[in-house]
């Protein structure tokens, strides 16, 4: 295909992303050297490679803007599966995260990246954040960054590597755990400048970016290393992102150590703007609403872990009615064992229905929030749309499944039909998805390494 244009035909219509009037379109769509020429009536050219859309529909390639992918391994562990958030910490990713060596990482990679790709996402924001000893000179021996961007290079999907950690240990509901790595404030920001030198690229089209990401601002840094890691991230170029108010301890914890509310701490340490963005954000108030909105600051809308933990419902609608700014992700599969985009984007648009009233979501919102919202959360300008000119990420979903039938409005389907059910998937027009498998992949062989990791990692465990 080298030389030649691939022109997508045929497909049922368009959800570009974009707001207002543009949202929908028709017609085919040109790409040339990885990004979208044309959109609609595309005359044929010698030497064009058609890729027939028939029945389909087509997305901008989706953005999972918060993910943990080494907890792929971690689905549905019997002792924490009706927990609330506080024991499903200590029960599952606190008791496991030591058992993780190469193998488990690596496969446990592969695995989030195969289930996001398959769901139509072509960028992943990973947040991993046992890096103290995970890093090359901790105990383990081996570096999960470059396992990361190894896998999602091979694979073809975008990563941003939100580098997690912590300076301060964390109280759980008992002390029955094997604590979390914890690292000195230079060691972390030594560790984020090497990441940022060796992988980071602010190109529009770029395949590898990092980010700076303490794991919880209210319990993981001091206020004094907050601000300092806020101005080392910007000095380095690089992105902010946390978690924040999944619960209501989070409010308590603040208030009473602080004397505030979280969003407002995290002003205080300079944790606001277009550079930051907050996984969960579900208790919330409407002061804190406001904060968000006018300092630009990114909201992470994660339903269904949110659903699954019983911490509650994000108030996504409200923030983007405030004139907030609203992105999607599926969260860890340790707390989301549906961890693809199409099932986050469904529970997204229902949920926010049912808590704020029929006016609350549309399914281009949720589209939008998706897509084009989570390739801004992450710095890119010229991806999450179908437009001429930007860089062609791109999902064609089929409408071939018996809950597709009956649909007097096919462009609904990628959100409102649940699972996912996507053709093609073309990152920059590259085929990395091709008739619903991933080139190269052996899928049998992949789920034969999981079921093996889970073994040993169950075995270990007790």
């Amino acid at each position: 295909m080298m030389g030649a244009d691939l022109v997508i035909r045929n497909a049922v219509g368009i959800l570009t992303g974009l707001r207002g009037p543009g949202e929908r379109c028709r017609g085919d769509i040109r790409i040339h050297d990885g990004r979208i020429a044309e959109i609609g009536a595309v005359a044929a050219r010698p030497g064009d490679h058609v890729l027939d859309a028939a029945g389909g529909v087509v997305t901008p390639g989706l953005v999972s803007a918060h993910h943990h992918l080494f907890q792929s391994m971690l689905k549905a562990v019997p002792a924490a599966i009706d927990a609330r958030l506080e024991t499903w910490l200590r029960l599952v990713p606190v008791r496991y995260w030591h058992r993780f060596d190469e193998e488990a990482l690596r496969t446990a990679a592969e695995v989030g990246m195969a289930e996001l790709l398959l769901s139509g996402c072509t960028m992943v924001n990973d947040h991993h954040y046992p890096f103290a000893s995970f890093s090359p000179v901790g105990e383990s021996g081996y570096d999960p960054a470059a396992i990361l961007f190894e896998t999602a290079e091979r694979m073809g999907i975008r990563l941003c590597l939100s580098r997690g950690g912590t300076t301060r240990d964390r109280v759980y509901d008992n002390d029955d755990v094997v604590p979390m790595p914890v690292e000195t404030l230079d060691g972390m920001l030594r560790h984020v400048e090497g990441l940022a030198a060796r992988y980071h690229d602010s190109g529009p089209n770029s395949m590898r970016r990092v980010l700076l990401a303490p794991n919880t601002p209210t319990w993981g840094a001091t206020p004094a290393e907050l601000k300092e890691m806020a101005a080392a991230a910007r000095r380095l170029g690089i992105g902010l992102h946390s978690h924040l108010s999944e619960t209501t301890n989070y409010v308590t914890f603040c208030a009473e150590t602080h004397g505030c509310r979280p969003v407002a701490f995290a002003a205080r340490c300079g944790w606001v703007g277009p550079d930051v963005s907050f996984a969960h954000l579900v208790h919330i108030d409407a002061d804190e609403i406001a904060l968000l909105a006018a300092t630009g600051t990114f909201m992470v809308h994660c339903p269904q872990s949110n659903g699954r933990l019983g911490s509650g419902v994000a108030p996504a609608s409200a923030l983007e009615r405030a004139g907030g700014r609203v992105a999607i992700g599926v969260d860890g599969a340790a707390s989301n064992e549906a961890c693809d985009m199409a099932s986050e984007m469904h529970n997204a648009w229902l949920i926010q229905r049912a808590m704020g009233g029929p006016d609350a979501a549309r399914v281009e919102d949720v589209l939008r929030w998706s897509s084009a919202s989570g390739a801004a959360m992450l710095g890119f300008t010229e991806l999450g749309t179908v437009a001429v000119g930007q860089v062609a990420d791109l999902a064609i979903h089929a409408l071939d499944a018996p809950r597709h039938a009956g649909l007097h409005d096919p462009l609904l389907a990628p959100v409102i039909c649940g699972p996912s059910s996507v053709r093609h998937v073309l990152c920059a027009g590259r085929p990395v998805v091709v008739d619903g498998a991933i080139p190269g992949l052996d899928l049998p062989r992949l789920m034969a390494r999981a079921r093996a990791v889970v073994a040993r990692l169950m075995s270990l465990a007790g």
